[in-house]
């Protein structure tokens, strides 16, 4: 029996709005659906069977990286159907694939569920460093597409991404927009960001701040007078001040810290959750404006008071993680069980459900 076309399965990916496809060997192939991973109708994929679907959507150069290095990282595009990002890898001596379906438009803060209002003033701001923080598959390259979007819609200035790989393509409005990929168009995000600015950007957006070399660059970058939009993998403003500091040796640390409490704009940290219905998902924002108060614990090595700061000043936009759950709840828009399943503190959540 022919083994099934990867054209099929990713055309079921869009029909069933699945927003992975996995393809493992001795298993069918698996559409994740809502967070949920679902089986297809084909039957199970063969060490061969695997192979030729990864294959079949890899150019020559990046199939001899692969069996090079047993790991890739791409993204294609299919006309009519979309843009898709890839991961190929090894898994007990077989060839796995996960794909991610990428949106087709670019949402605007109200699709995404993001506050307008704060993230309208933070796309306003010239200069300074705006991180959009959460797990893998929280929503974060959605939501710095639409900043990016919204930048190029209003403002003439040069806008450069460097991105591992690129994921939405953005074509130039107001803004000029340079989109530099990691092994395609630069060795390194820490290459490419010695040598930015001299390419007279305005705003950069670096796919993720993924080592020293590459959080040191986009603190000094934003010093310099440019506004920085980047992503870390951390589930909330305290943990993400930590980390940047952190990665940096600990005489050097103290520098970081008031190097940092300069240029921070905002801290976004993400969730996506099922919604109630049982269709679609929804965006849970933790939101950390770089207030005076913010800036000074920053400096002071003071990060564990962020989250009383974050409390009590929602009229400034600020709000936790916890309050973000208990206002998609009161909205019917998730469910108690997902509320406190997804909070870092399911007791201090316990007391707002009682107020």
């Amino acid at each position: 029996m022919a083994v099934v076309q990867i054209e099929t399965l990713l055309k079921m990916m869009v029909e069933r709005n699945a927003s992975d496809l996995h393809l493992s060997v001795f298993s069918p192939p698996q559409l994740r659906i809502d967070e949920k991973l679902v089986p297809t109708e084909y039957p199970p994929l063969s060490p061969d069977d695997t192979k030729k679907l990864a294959y079949s959507i890899l150019k020559p150069q990046q199939i001899e990286k692969f069996e090079r290095e047993f790991e890739l990282d791409a993204s294609f595009g299919i006309e009519g159907l979309g843009r898709f990002r890839v991961n190929v890898f090894l898994q007990r001596g077989y060839v796995g694939t996960a794909i991610r379906l990428l949106p087709a438009g670019i949402m605007s803060f109200k699709e995404c569920g993001l506050p307008v209002d704060i993230v309208e003033s933070l796309c306003k701001r010239p200069k300074g460093l705006v991180l959009v923080t959460g797990a893998t598959g929280s929503g974060k390259s959605t939501t710095l597409a639409s900043m990016v979007d919204k930048i190029n819609s209003e403002r003439n200035c040069h806008i450069v991404i460097i991105e591992d790989p690129i994921e939405y393509i953005h074509k130039n409005k107001k803004a000029l927009v340079d989109q530099r990929e990691v092994e395609s168009d630069t060795h390194s995000f820490a290459q490419a960001l010695k040598h930015v600015l001299r390419q007279d950007p305005n705003v950069i957006l670096i796919g993720e701040m993924r080592d020293l070399e590459t959080i040191e660059a986009a603190l000094t970058i934003a010093e310099t007078g440019h506004l920085v939009l980047s992503t870390l993998h951390t589930s909330d403003a305290v943990q993400t001040t930590n980390r940047i500091v952190d990665v940096f040796p600990a005489h050097q640390q103290q520098q970081v810290r008031i190097q940092l409490s300069f240029v921070l704009l905002a801290v976004l940290s993400q969730q996506l959750i099922p919604k109630a219905s049982g269709r679609g998902r929804v965006l849970a924002t933790e939101v950390m404006i770089a207030n005076s108060a913010v800036r000074s614990l920053i400096r002071e090595a003071k990060t564990h008071q962020l989250m009383s700061i974050i409390q009590t000043c929602q009229k400034e936009g600020m709000k936790t993680m916890n309050q973000s759950l208990f206002e998609l709840y009161q909205q019917k828009l998730i469910s108690y069980e997902d509320a406190i399943a997804r909070s870092t503190d399911p007791e201090d959540l316990e007391r707002l459900f009682k107020k």
